[in-house]
């Protein structure tokens, strides 16, 4: 069960392709599905 702000991993299957592979340029990227609850958490 997924808590307020976290994204399911149904809901989260849904959406995990919208977002794009790492690039080789600038800074590694953090893992997306924890921005993605952050950004949920600001937005709330």
């Amino acid at each position: 069960m997924a808590s307020r702000y976290n994204l399911s991993d149904k809901a989260w299957d849904i959406v995990a392709d919208l977002f794009v592979g790492p690039t080789r340029r600038g800074r590694p990227r953090r893992d997306d599905r924890k921005m993605l609850n952050g950004i949920l958490w600001v937005l709330c």
